[in-house]
């Protein structure tokens, strides 16, 4: 038989036509009438797959989904949640109790076969990453924070684009790492289960570069995000101590670090900022915007970050109005480094599908613009020398180059 699939659903009806469909398709199928048995047979048997169904007596399919994500023996098992309330509240949920992928009642049997060969693919193909070197000449990764003191820049959105951008350009994994620690929505740009977050580290005594590795959400686009814990209350756990150290662990671990800040100068975010290359100011062009950042620049002064450090990037989002770009940087004595247009319908858009520009469309506009920004913020020796194998991303930087030339 081909590979083991758990079926939880209380509706012997549904559980069979289910079973029907991937004996057929040569899964060994193992069934759970509700979520107690889930729980139990996830450890026992250690099945490839979960289908879960959420409307259960006694345990629901989220809770039961909870359960089998922290214990550690079954936390890496793919889940697939079936239901049929396909309501965008319905898959928040399911998103935060830590499933891999959401499928609404009825279905179609090849779609869901699909899904099922999609998330062991996943799982399969999941890349094992070189633990880190030790000693003093070790390279660290080329870091990057996105940070605004105010809210509503689209701090989020350059983080995960920007990721996109750098891990398309070099085919290398990069690091994403979310520092909003309450509500922080890194992961959902990237349609991520919280399937692991910030809480599964911030829970051990001790943290090395095996725990790092499990908590990381891996993206097939070679990014591997951090996220934010699922409730506030675990946010609290994160110290700043935990921060020093996960982030030490992971510019040891790839060569590219991009952090998502919060709009705050705690001492966990200082932690943060003392460990990058670069700090990607963000700034609206409105005028309480314009004074966060000039803000921001002064204590950034006063913290003895060079001028190098910082670049400022213009986010224009909103369409009409607006402060002229010579007003903006006459305001915080300071020419702007980058400008990102207004994209507010494709940005919405790709937030709630879970696609950034830069992943689901390489060819627009859009990618074109955060493709050109991982080029320039990448490492010196990178963008000095054309690599052996260029990547397609690359190809597309070099050409737009040429044409300006």
């Amino acid at each position: 038989m081909g590979k083991r699939v758990l079926v939880v659903d209380d509706d012997d009806m549904m559980r069979k036509m289910t079973s029907t469909i991937l004996t057929r398709h040569e899964f060994e199928v193992l069934n759970a009438g509700n979520g107690r048995e889930a729980v139990a047979q996830s450890e026992s048997v250690k099945p490839d797959v979960i289908l879960l169904d959420v409307m259960m007596p006694e345990m629901d399919g989220y809770e039961a989904c909870q359960k089998i994500r922290a214990n550690p023996a079954t936390s890496a098992i793919p889940i697939l949640m079936l239901t049929s309330l396909a309501s965008v509240e319905q898959k928040v949920k399911g998103f935060e109790s830590g499933a891999d992928d959401y499928l609404a009642k009825p279905y179609e049997a090849e779609e869901l076969v699909a899904r099922v060969n999609a998330l062991l693919k996943r799982r399969e193909v999941l890349p094992q990453l070189p633990a880190p070197a030790a000693g003093p000449s070790v390279e660290k990764a080329r870091t990057i924070a996105a940070f605004s003191l105010r809210g509503g820049a689209g701090v989020s959105t350059i983080a995960v684009n920007l990721a996109g951008g750098l891990a398309g350009l070099w085919n290398q994994p990069v690091a994403l790492v979310d520092m909003v620690l309450i509500a922080g929505q890194t992961a959902l740009f990237l349609n991520q289960s919280l399937r692991s977050t910030w809480s599964d580290l911030s829970q051990l005594k001790e943290i090395d570069a095996v725990a790092v590795q499990g908590a990381l959400l891996h993206h097939e686009a070679n990014i591997f995000t951090l996220a934010s814990p699922r409730r506030p209350e675990e946010s609290e756990l994160v110290t700043s101590e935990k921060v020093a150290n996960v982030l030490d662990i992971l510019r040891l671990q790839f060569p590219y670090v991009v952090i998502d800040m919060p709009h705050d100068l705690s001492e966990r975010s200082l932690q943060a900022l003392d460990r990058t290359d670069v700090i990607l100011l963000v700034v609206q062009p409105e005028i309480a915007s314009v004074r966060a950042a000039s803000m921001a620049l002064e204590i950034f002064e006063a913290l003895g970050y060079s001028e190098k450090k910082i670049h400022l990037l213009v986010n224009w989002t909103f369409p009409h109005k607006g402060l002229a770009l010579p007003d903006l940087e006459k305001f915080v004595n300071r020419k702007a480094d980058l400008v990102l247009p207004c994209a507010e319908d494709e940005f919405v858009e790709a937030l709630n599908y879970g696609r950034p520009p830069v992943l689901a469309n390489p060819e627009g506009p859009l990618a074109a613009i955060f493709e050109d920004m991982a080029m320039v913020l990448s490492k010196e020796e990178q963008r000095k020398a054309r690599p052996q194998n260029p990547t397609p991303a690359w190809g597309r930087v070099a050409e737009r180059a040429r044409k300006k030339k």
